[in-house]
């Protein structure tokens, strides 16, 4: 592990000065995010021709970044990519407009999270407080990082994972423990404001692996945790490959960026026709009918479906890549305890624990933060799961191979082939390096087939 941001003594008691109402501000705005969405998806419940709308709000939205947005639309890849080399800063204008946007995508019933969204408000509150404060590139990088931290911790009430997120998102292998310190105070201040507000989070329990750990620690279940581990890794691969290559075909096929969330919207309705049901639209964390499947539903033995995990992936890669705004982490969320319940069937091995495992891994493997994930899942389900789920998102992010939902990461060591990559290539190069090899070698096929003839 290596520091890449070391600050100045002499900008520390600043830094950390200027930290408090950045947290405060950020808890705030989790908070009030927190509470529009609980408000737009009981407007979608109790309304539900409103799906119909999707197409329209998706054009509007598309309008929007179209003639206001500009270097908005980067996202939660403009952050890191500041972070990395600061330049003009974030946009003042992305908090308010990702903030609305989002809530719009779950109000009409888009399938997004939130993660994205409470990232970017803390990176743009952040970049602001730097501008506002005066400060250098070091001690502004070191404050969007405390940003970061901020969002993730508030919006997920998970602050240990929040500092940890915030240190290992940005180089893929390797930390950036210069941060520590700001980002410590950012996320446990925010995650405390957010819960001062009276914002709550969802809870889940495991109830069926109970007891010491030297009375339940066994490798029969061990077996079973490391194979759904290797398959939320599969899975997480699956979901970023799709969702950045729709994003693609999109940007090829509708040359009008507003009209590809217009688009997105149709498809949006036409396969939930398809499939029959509403339950993969929007969070996927509650609904009135206790029917409904959400996330809760796959702790619980017979509360799901076989398939439930690839429908909500493609629900969210269509949402996500047409251009409609939110995070991809909450339905990774419901992604994971979709296959972990899944696995549970077919190995007969514990539901609750292999979807809580699930639940972790693939966005371990997704976001390339083994050590984050590991950490949330301890928060969110018991320090005495730790070992379990340790092994389940150290396999999900070695299995995820050079994937990952933000290009904008850059490489600090990769998993395969460690010297292909210099240190600091983001994963964009990284993965257009890989479609170019791909196809040099199925050119090379095809020159080798014509010389047979």
């Amino acid at each position: 592990m290596e520091s890449t941001t070391c600050p100045r003594r002499r900008d520390v008691f600043f830094l950390l000065l200027w930290t408090v109402p950045l947290a405060l501000a950020a808890g705030s705005a989790s908070a009030l995010f927190l509470w529009s969405l609980d408000l737009a998806t009981a407007s979608r419940f109790a309304h539900p021709w409103l799906l119909y709308l999707l197409p329209f709000a998706g054009l509007g939205i598309g309008l929007l970044y179209h003639t206001w947005g500009r270097s908005a639309e980067g996202g939660n890849n403009l952050i890191f990519d500041q972070v990395h080399e600061v330049g003009e800063g974030v946009p003042r204008r992305m908090a308010p407009l990702i903030f609305v946007t989002t809530v719009v995508t779950h109000w009409f019933g888009g399938s997004a999270g939130r993660e994205g969204t409470a990232v970017q408000i803390g990176g743009s509150l952040a970049s602001s407080v730097g501008k506002w404060a005066g400060f250098g590139a070091d001690s502004r990088r070191l404050l969007l990082m405390a940003g970061i931290a901020a969002g993730f911790g508030a919006i997920f009430g998970t602050p240990f994972a929040g500092v940890v997120f915030a240190l290992e998102v940005l180089l893929v292998g390797r930390f950036s423990l210069g941060a520590l310190l700001p980002c410590l105070v950012a996320s446990f201040l925010a995650d405390w404001t957010c819960h001062a507000w009276g914002a709550t989070h969802p809870l889940y329990a495991i109830t069926s692996v109970a007891g010491e750990m030297r009375e339940w620690f066994k490798p029969v279940l061990l077996g079973q945790v490391a194979i759904t581990g290797i398959a939320a890794g599969l899975a997480a691969a699956l979901f970023a490959e799709l969702t950045h290559g729709l994003h693609g075909a999109f940007a090829k096929a509708i040359p009008c960026a507003p009209l590809r969330p217009f688009v997105g919207g149709l498809l949006i309705i036409g396969l939930t026709f398809a499939v029959g049901t509403r339950e993969y639209l929007g969070l996927g964390v509650t609904s009135p009918n206790p029917e409904d499947m959400t996330i809760s539903t796959f702790f619980v033995a017979g509360g799901g479906e076989t398939w439930a995990w690839f429908w909500k992936t493609l629900f969210t890669a269509i949402t996500l890549s047409c251009g409609f705004k939110g995070g991809e982490v909450t339905p990774l969320f419901f992604i994971g305890a979709a296959l972990g319940y899944s696995m549970a069937g077919l190995m007969e091995g514990p539901v609750d624990l292999l979807a809580a495992v699930g639940f972790v891994a693939i966005f371990a493997g997704a976001t390339n933060t083994p050590i984050a994930s590991t950490i949330m899942g301890m928060e969110l389900f018991g320090m005495r799961y730790g070992p379990y789920l340790a092994v389940g998102c150290g396999l999900a992010f070695l299995c995820s191979g050079a994937s990952g939902i933000y290009l904008s990461q850059r490489v600090g060591r990769l998993k395969r082939r460690p010297g292909a990559f210099p240190p600091g290539t983001s994963l964009r190069r990284v993965r257009e390096g890989r479609r170019s090899w791909l196809r040099r070698w199925m050119r090379s096929l095809r020159a080798a087939s014509r010389s047979r003839r």
